[in-house]
């Protein structure tokens, strides 16, 4: 079977992290407008909207964005675009991610407002420049949490194996705990779910829902102490 042929669709990835904004339209129009002009001056086809209404961008676990790179990776779609970088993230490091996955997929990246066009040699220079930058900010990160579990350490905090939980599993299971369900009604739906726990096993326990949730904590202790 030869390889599917990649769409020439372009999607258009829009933002707002409030809730007044999503309710109010503000900013989506303005952000629409700038990609509809975009648009009309590279004489794309038609561009297809997906948005995240009320979510930040401090990962990108959003449901919008998630559909956007699940399109792309599928070939239904050529081009991202985005109005302004802070609508797609706000990290240099998730950026130089999404520059990597564009290359290693075969899709092209364009955010307007820093003139990075991937489709482009200098618009692909730009995104050079910025994944330099976001590897400086990876090395700093190294830096500073080395020092920081070091400091956790003495403080008697104790540090387990990297997870692999995703950030999905962990709301989900903050939420459901939250909102006063059990360890065992939140394990219980995980396995109903065929969702791999933290280790990568197949199957959730209480003990391994309650491991979940400390190494939440641990993350907010390395979060405030590494700012």
């Amino acid at each position: 079977m030869g390889k599917r042929r990649r769409s020439d669709a372009v999607i258009g990835y829009l933002r707002v992290s409030t809730e007044e904004q999503a309710v109010s339209g503000l900013g989506l129009a303005d952000q629409r407008s700038a990609i509809e002009a975009a648009s009309a001056a590279r004489n794309w086809p038609a561009v297809t909207y997906i948005s995240d209404e009320g979510h930040s961008a401090r990962s990108l676990g959003r449901p919008g964005i998630s559909a956007v790179l699940t399109a792309l990776a599928r070939g239904e779609a050529s081009v991202l675009v985005v109005a302004k970088l802070d609508r797609l993230s706000r990290s240099l490091l998730d950026f130089a991610m999404l520059m990597e996955r564009a290359r290693r997929e075969g899709w092209e990246l364009v955010v307007l407002d820093l003139a990075i066009d991937t489709t482009t040699p200098s618009g692909a220079l730009m995104a050079n420049v910025m994944a330099s930058f976001a590897e400086y900010e990876r090395q700093l990160i190294g830096t500073r949490t080395s020092a920081a579990l070091q400091q956790l350490k003495m403080q008697g905090v104790r540090l387990g194996r990297p997870r692999k939980t995703s950030i999905e599993t962990l709301s989900r299971i903050a939420r459901q705990r939250d909102a006063g369900e059990t360890l065992a009604a939140i394990a219980g739906g995980l396995n109903r779910d065929g969702v791999p726990t933290t280790r990568g096993g197949a199957k959730w326990y209480p003990s391994t829902v309650r491991a979940a949730l400390e190494s939440m904590k641990l993350d907010d202790a390395l979060s405030t102490t590494t700012r």
